[in-house]
C-alpha cells in the first residue's frame, strides 16, 4: 500500500456506485482495507445485498462506516442525494440490458445525472471497458493500450454496450473540460473471480450446441476481481492524475487455449472445436452478411467486430497503471484461476 499521500482523507465521504454487482463489493472491501470510514454505496431498490453484507460482517470494528442509499441513478432527484458532500465518487453502474436505446439510458443518462450533481467533486472515477477499443487495421503485434483508438457512438459500433461506454466516457470528458470536474477513466479487462461463473467470450461461444473455440493462441486480458478493484481505488486517490486513462489488465496472461484446457482439467470436462483464425473471421464476415440480408434472421453473435474485439491476436500492456498509480497484482494469475475454478466447481456440484 505504501504510496503518496491520498487526495483526500480516510474521514472524507466517498459513493461507490454499481455496488451491489460483481466488482462493486470488492471496491468497498478496497476501501475498507486503506481504512475509508465514510463510504456510501448506491444500489437499486431490487438489489441483492448479500455479497456485499458479507464484507461489511468482516469490517465491523475500527469505526468504519459503510452507508446503503438505495435509489435509482435515472433520478435527479436520487443522484443528488448520494453525491451531496462527497468527494470521490466511483461509477460502477453499467446497463446490463441489450439494447441501443436500455443501454444509452442506463449507462449515458445516469452518468449524466451524477456528473450534474458532482460540480464539486475532488475526483469522479469512471469505470469503462475495453469493449470501447478498436483494433481494426492495427499489426498483430500493436500492444492494446491507454493510447489504442477507441470506437465512437456515432453509428460505426455495432455493439450496444460498446456504444454506450464510448458515449460515457465522452462524456465524463466533456464535462471535465466545460466545468473542470477533475475526472479519471479506468478500463478493466475481461474482469474473473468467484461470482462470476461464465466462461469469458474472448475464449469462445457455447451457445450453438457446442462449444466453439475461437480464441487460440490470443492472451486473455483477465484481471482478478480484487485486482481489478484495487487499481479503480488506487484512480480515485492517488494524486496528479487527474484526466488520465487506465487499462487494468494482470501479469502473466494465459492464452486462450492454457485457459480452456486449465477450466477442463479443474471444473469440468466438455466437447470443443477450434476454429482457427482465418476460418473465425469467415464465420463472423458470413454470419454478419447474412444477418443483415435476413434482417436480423440470424442474432448477431459472430461479427466482425466481436472477432476484431475479442479474438484478434493482440498483446496487452499494464506499464501505465504500474508506473503512475504505483498498482501491483496482490492477487497472482495462478491463485486467482486456482479461486475461479473452486467458485465454478462449487456451483456445478451444487
Amino acid at each position: 500500500m505504501g504510496q503518496a499521500p491520498y487526495i483526500i482523507a480516510t474521514d472524507d465521504p466517498v459513493l461507490v456506485t454499481g455496488a451491489l454487482g460483481f466488482i462493486g463489493p470488492a471496491v468497498v472491501e478496497a476501501l475498507l482495507q486503506r481504512g475509508f470510514k465514510d463510504i456510501r454505496v448506491f444500489a437499486r431498490p431490487s438489489g441483492d445485498m448479500q455479497r456485499l453484507e458479507a464484507i461489511l460482517c468482516r469490517y465491523q470494528a475500527g469505526g468504519q462506516r459503510v452507508r446503503v442509499i438505495r435509489g435509482n441513478l435515472l433520478s435527479s432527484a436520487d443522484c443528488a442525494t448520494a453525491t451531496n458532500g462527497v468527494a470521490v465518487v466511483f461509477h460502477l453502474a453499467a446497463a446490463s440490458d441489450k439494447s441501443f436505446a436500455s443501454s444509452y439510458m442506463n449507462s449515458v443518462v445516469t452518468t449524466r445525472n451524477l456528473l450534474e450533481s458532482s460540480r464539486s467533486l475532488v475526483r469522479f472515477v469512471n469505470v469503462s471497458s475495453f469493449a470501447v477499443y478498436s483494433n481494426r487495421g492495427t499489426p498483430p503485434s500493436a500492444y492494446l493500450d491507454e493510447a489504442s483508438p477507441v470506437e465512437g457512438h456515432d453509428g460505426r459500433c455495432s455493439d450496444p454496450y460498446c456504444f454506450a461506454k464510448a458515449a460515457q466516457d465522452e462524456l465524463v470528458v466533456d464535462y471535465g473540460k466545460r466545468f473542470g470536474i477533475p475526472y479519471v477513466i479506468v478500463r478493466p479487462g475481461s474482469v474473473y473471480g468467484p461470482g462470476k461463473e461464465a466462461i469469458t467470450g474472448r475464449v469462445g461461444v457455447g451457445s450453438l450446441g457446442v462449444f466453439l473455440h475461437l480464441g487460440g493462441p490470443n492472451r486473455i486480458p483477465f484481471t482478478y476481481v480484487d485486482n481489478c478493484a484495487d487499481a479503480i481505488v488506487l484512480a480515485g486517490v492517488i494524486p496528479g492524475v487527474e484526466g488520465e486513462v487506465f487499462n487494468v489488465v494482470d501479469d502473466n496472461l494465459p492464452t486462450s487455449r492454457q485457459f480452456l484446457l486449465l477450466y477442463k482439467r479443474n471444473v469440468k470436462n466438455f466437447r470443443s472445436i477450434y476454429l482457427p483464425h482465418v476460418v473465425s473471421y469467415a464465420l463472423c464476415s458470413l454470419w454478419e452478411k447474412y444477418s443483415r440480408w435476413s434482417e436480423g434472421q440470424l442474432p448477431p453473435v459472430f461479427t466482425r467486430r466481436r472477432w476484431y474485439s475479442e479474438w484478434k491476436r493482440t498483446p496487452y500492456s499494464n506499464r501505465k497503471l504500474k508506473e503512475k498509480l504505483g498498482w501491483q497484482p496482490r492477487v497472482t494469475m495462478d491463485e486467482g484461476l486456482r479461486r475461479y475454478f473452486a467458485y465454478c466447481r462449487e456451483i456445478h456440484n451444487a
